[in-house]
């Protein structure tokens, strides 16, 4: 928990990080999410001291969230008490709630109450909140990285503003970084420079998150040679990638991020394009997903998208499963990678999964239609003194290896299903096809129809 944001808080601590040391004071500080404070937008009017209400702030790290919810507070002149969902349990929130309500009763202001991670509290955990927020007896800010249509419970949502933080861009990094060099109080005024080139590096590398950029650049200079007595020392990009070490990469396996990937490679193969799919598919595994769930993807896309313009790609989609399962990583990820650049080139239908569609909708509607006589099985005489099988007609014995006999249901005559594009091999289904149904006719035509033989 966090105390009181009028007491002495991070800024005035010189033992603080540096991210926390250069946090706002003011909305004039913010960096970024220009959007949220347009004229009469709820920031706006909090910003002008004509508002304070409820609200869940959804962005990726280090976007803001936190020094939003501070500077609410302090805007409104309100008590601020904070709790991470991680470390908090409900019963220490419900304490805090009921002292609220008292202070409510005796000041007139509401607590604001921030929560960081909301998402990880279950639906009936934040339905507690519900009471407090209808009464005033506390303002609720809630912070969450994930999407607060999957997380956050509907009731809580229609007393919320949900407000949407973006990433920072590249520029608004380098203002921060730039402002914590020339800080001569909370940052680092004096004592470091940086180059250029460094400045840029850290700036994209940064990934949009505020707290990442600064606890870099406090890494790097922290790791700067000592350079002549008194002189200035200077932060090269070296200084940077070793600061660094790894690129952060913004995922959740279960949330919106997750589900935008998958999307986003499906599309991309889906478009034939293998350079955005090996791309989507990098993202997805240096971020942690699991690569199985991946091959998974690729099989079903193999059946939806491809078909049978290329029968072979669910066998190698199949394939690169398989391998994946048996070598793991890093060796199994290279044959998922050539499953993707395959897909992506293959000659694409959607025909098997259009007709499949419309059989399943069928049998939905028409129900258990039961199948023509001709083509039943008759393993008794009773089912054969009933008519099971009689006059049922052997493919291989026929002209063209081919029966003209009922197959659908007598309800169903004369529906298609399965319509072949001409796309890949399905153009020599589409031929195959149309010479069957046209050698069908020739025997339609020279003997009758088969409910007329019957």
């Amino acid at each position: 928990m966090s105390g009181d944001l009028f007491g002495s808080g991070p800024a005035g601590n010189v033992g603080a990080p540096l991210a926390d040391r250069m946090r706002p004071r003011s909305f004039d500080e913010l960096v970024g999410q220009s959007h949220l404070l347009a004229p009469g937008s709820p920031l706006a009017l909090l910003k002008e001291g004509k508002l304070l209400s409820s609200m869940i702030l959804w962005g990726p790290p280090g976007s803001g969230k936190t020094t939003i919810a501070r500077l609410a507070a302090r805007t409104a002149n309100a008590p601020f008490v904070g709790y991470s969902a991680v470390l908090a349990g409900v019963k220490e929130i419900k304490e805090t709630m009921a002292r609220a309500a008292i202070e409510k009763k005796k000041s007139g202001r509401p607590t604001v109450l921030f929560l960081d991670e909301i998402h990880r509290f279950n639906r009936a955990q934040q339905d507690a909140f519900l009471s407090h927020v209808e009464r005033g007896d506390i303002v609720l800010i809630g912070a969450t990285t994930e999407n607060p249509s999957f997380e956050v419970n509907a009731a809580l949502l229609s007393r919320a503003r949900v407000l949407v933080l973006n990433p920072l861009a590249p520029a608004d990094v380098k203002q921060l970084i730039e402002r914590a060099l020339a800080d001569p109080e909370r940052g680092l005024a004096g004592r470091f420079a940086i180059a250029p080139e460094a400045l840029e590096l850290l700036a994209v590398a940064a990934d949009g998150d505020a707290r990442r950029a600064l606890a870099a650049l406090e890494l790097a200079a922290a790791g700067v040679e000592q350079g002549a007595a008194g002189g200035e020392r200077t932060i090269t990009p070296e200084h940077v990638r070793q600061a660094l070490a790894r690129k952060h990469l913004r995922y959740d396996r279960a949330g919106e991020e997750h589900y935008n990937l998958i999307s986003a490679l499906h599309k991309s193969l889906r478009d034939s394009d293998p350079h955005a799919g090996l791309y989507w598919l990098a993202r997805m595994l240096a971020a942690g997903e699991d690569p199985l769930y991946v091959a998974r993807r690729l099989v079903r896309f193999a059946s939806e998208d491809v078909g049978n313009a290329d029968p072979h790609a669910l066998p190698l989609a199949v394939a690169a499963f398989q391998a994946y399962h048996q070598l793991g990583t890093p060796e199994g990820e290279l044959a998922i990678a050539q499953c993707c650049v395959y897909l992506a080139v293959a000659p694409k239908s959607n025909a098997v999964y259009r007709g499949f569609g419309k059989a399943t909708a069928e049998v939905e509607e028409s129900g258990s239609l039961p199948p023509p006589l001709v083509i039943r099985n008759a393993p008794t005489r009773l089912m054969k003194d009933l008519g099971y099988g009689a006059g049922y007609r052997y493919a291989h014995d026929e002209e063209g290896r081919i029966a003209d006999q009922r197959h659908l249901p007598d309800e169903l005559t004369g529906r298609r299903f399965y319509e072949p594009t001409e796309e890949g091999f399905e153009a020599e289904i589409a031929r195959r096809m149309n010479a069957w149904e046209k050698l069908l006719a020739e025997k339609k035509g020279a003997s009758g129809s088969p409910s007329e033989r019957r």
